[in-house]
């Protein structure tokens, strides 16, 4: 078990090695969530010492802040800078069009956002986040929404062949609440051949505020193995 976890953890840290070479001097960039990402901040502030690179970085949440502060990156928001050169970040699933599902950390709509104001969006991910098809593995769509219409919308998923369930904390009693102050839905689907088609569908959902389908937007997925690192691109 020690050795697994030894190799996913040096998958994740190559595979944002490679991600932070992308990052230029004067760069406005986008600072995702989650494990993976930690080591992308680690490294671009190593990059800042000791290479006085200037970035401005837009965190998607404030556990993406406080390791932005931890690591001497500077931010910034998407007031000041609404466009920004590049956007690393990672997924909890990817397949072979690169197509994502992202939100088990809860910061999907922000997550979204800025990854829209991005020129490049660049994922990071160990070996275990590829599939086939999206689905796979029994992963469920996270979804965030209104909390007063958290129930509706369980329905309307149901009506969609989903199978929803209102996250739980773990901390404490009750529903997680995102940064956004909404609630996530889990929503398992099995196997989404149509990715594009399913989020359409759930978008319209009154009360859903977004979805954790990142359809057609990573353009570079660094995938990281057993000792070497795998650059995919989306066809365009």
């Amino acid at each position: 078990m020690k050795h697994e976890s030894t190799w996913i953890e040096n998958a994740k840290k190559n595979a944002a090695l490679e991600a932070v070479k992308h990052v230029k001097d004067g760069s406005i960039i986008g600072l995702g969530s989650g494990s993976t990402v930690a080591y992308a901040v680690e490294e671009l502030g190593k990059r800042i010492k000791l290479e006085d690179l200037h970035v401005k970085a837009v965190p998607t949440s404030y556990q993406a802040f406080m390791l932005a502060v931890k690591n001497g990156v500077p931010t910034t928001t998407l007031d000041e800078n609404p466009k920004l050169d590049l956007t690393i970040d990672g997924a909890d699933q990817i397949d072979e069009e690169l197509n994502l599902i992202k939100g088990m950390g809860g910061a999907l709509t922000r997550e979204k956002i800025v990854a829209s104001a991005s020129k490049n969006l660049i994922i990071i991910v160990d070996e275990r986040k590829k599939a086939k098809i999206l689905g796979e593995n029994d992963q469920p769509v996270p979804i965030e929404v209104l909390p007063f219409a958290a129930h509706p919308v369980t329905l309307k998923i149901k009506e969609l062949g989903g199978k929803p369930q209102i996250r739980e904390c773990t901390g404490k009693v009750g529903p997680v609440v995102t940064d956004n102050g909404n609630f996530i839905i889990d929503a398992y689907f099995g196997l989404i051949k149509k990715p594009a088609e399913m989020e359409r569908k759930i978008k319209v959902i009154p009360g859903v505020v977004e979805t954790g389908l990142f359809v057609s937007m990573a353009d570079t997925v660094y995938l990281g193995k057993h000792g070497k690192v795998e650059k995919l691109e989306r066809k365009k």
